[in-house]
């Protein structure tokens, strides 16, 4: 038996039925998902993750639903504060479904770090004296992670730029790491910092940065996905989603929200699985820099010889198993024990699945109602519940809100008003 990302009538039962229920479906311990429902971590947890903890916030894990990839079920956690975006994410891998899904690959697990050398007299010089201890230096580099090595990682190149710089020209050696299941950070930090000596012995110059990079762009994952015409409401609907999306690759100021609702799905499954977000984010939007220096979108969407609409999305995507909060948050592990990933490879890939799959629901709102229709009917739920709305009277006040046209607080409190006047 394997997983099922299919579960009807999920939406309409309680949260602790829907724990249930993903346990059932994604094969797991009937406990296995509590900590999902508190968070997960304690405070005493919290204070050895970072300094001066006062407390723990708490944000809203939903579960996607609907996604295959690589011919697979998969369900798949998102911590968001945002509304629609796990229901866009569902409803856009539903319709992948008639398609097969999502299909995915990815490079090796590579990060890279730098050594900054300055004052160097010859740098064409010392860039080729580098080259030459390329075997010392990558071997230095590789003792400082023996269990890395024994796993197939270490480093993999020795790379030397020379780059012009306000303070002169700088050289600048990059150590490329297979890192294996880790993020990388640490164990490239670590190297880097071990053979930096050395390097400027060789270079003739003073040492200054030793880390990493999170222009991750040799570390890529890609998806793709078939979504057919029919499903989508024809042709004209198809053509105003390509239209849209070259939008995006054209100009800047449409880029940059258009990769905001890519990321508005990655972020959410990197948060849930105690991944780096904001080293997922830098490298995703350097990587939207091309060529040119231009600005631009990460996902293409074309129109495949059979009319239907072909989406597709390549970017950096430095995410983990072991090492960090993936490893020692209870709510982080149980995320990925949901997923059932087993490499950061895997997990690299759903992760972008995911973002095309966000990416593509935001383009078919705006190409048909409008990206707040949806949105907005989400919005007007947080409003009641902040306005004070009980359970039984949030479906009303959503309703009056949406039907009125004015989701605003100090209107969801005329209606609660309006509303507990006439029950008395």
């Amino acid at each position: 038996m394997t997983t099922q990302s299919r579960i009807p009538g999920f939406r309409d039962v309680s949260p602790a039925g829907r724990r249930a229920a993903l346990a059932e479906h994604a094969q797991l311990a009937p406990d296995s998902l509590d900590a999902l429902a508190t968070g997960g971590l304690s405070l005493d947890q919290a204070d050895h993750m970072i300094e001066n903890v006062v407390g723990t916030f708490a944000m809203p894990v939903g579960v996607a639903t609907n996604f295959t990839v690589n011919g697979a079920d998969v369900l798949v956690p998102m911590v968001t504060e945002e509304p629609s975006v796990v229901a866009a994410a569902s409803n856009a891998a539903r319709i992948a479904r008639e398609r097969g899904g999502f299909h995915t690959s990815s490079t090796s697990p590579i990060m890279q770090a730098q050594v900054q050398v300055l004052d160097v007299a010859d740098p064409e010089g010392a860039r080729a004296r580098l080259h030459e201890a390329a075997a010392e230096l990558i071997g230095l580099a590789d003792e400082q992670d023996p269990r890395l090595v024994s796993l197939g990682g270490g480093v993999r190149e020795l790379r030397v730029r020379t780059v012009p710089g306000r303070g002169g020209s700088y050289v600048l050696v990059h150590l490329v790491v297979d890192v294996r299941d880790a993020m990388g950070a640490n164990a490239v930090n670590t190297m880097a910092e071990a053979v930096a000596g050395r390097i400027g012995e060789i270079a003739g110059g003073r040492v200054l940065l030793r880390i990493l990079t999170n222009k991750a762009d040799l570390r890529l994952a890609r998806a793709r996905a078939v979504f057919a015409a029919e499903a989508l409401g024809g042709a004209e609907v198809v053509d105003d989603i390509v239209h849209a999306g070259a939008l995006a690759e054209a100009d800047p100021y449409r880029a940059a929200t258009h990769n905001k609702g890519i990321m508005n799905g990655i972020t959410a499954v990197v948060l849930a699985t105690g991944n780096d977000t904001r080293a997922v984010e830098a490298g995703a939007h350097s990587h939207a820099i091309g060529a040119d220096g231009r600005y631009s979108a990460l996902s293409h969407f074309e129109i495949d010889r059979d009319g239907d609409l072909v989406g597709t999305l390549e970017l950096p995507m430095p995410v983990g198993l072991v090492g960090g909060a993936t490893t020692v948050h209870p709510a982080a592990r149980a995320a990925v024990g949901l997923l059932g990933v087993t490499t950061a490879a895997g997990l690299a890939e759903i992760v972008t699945a995911v973002g095309l799959a966000q990416n593509f629901a935001a383009l078919r709102a705006l190409a048909t109602e409008g990206i707040q229709r949806g949105h907005m009917s989400l919005h007007a739920r947080n409003i009641a519940v902040s306005a004070g709305a009980t359970a039984e009277e949030i479906p009303v006040v959503v309703h009056r809100l949406i039907a009125d046209r004015a989701v605003r607080t100090e209107r969801a409190e005329q209606v609660l008003a309006e509303l507990r006047s006439a029950g008395h």
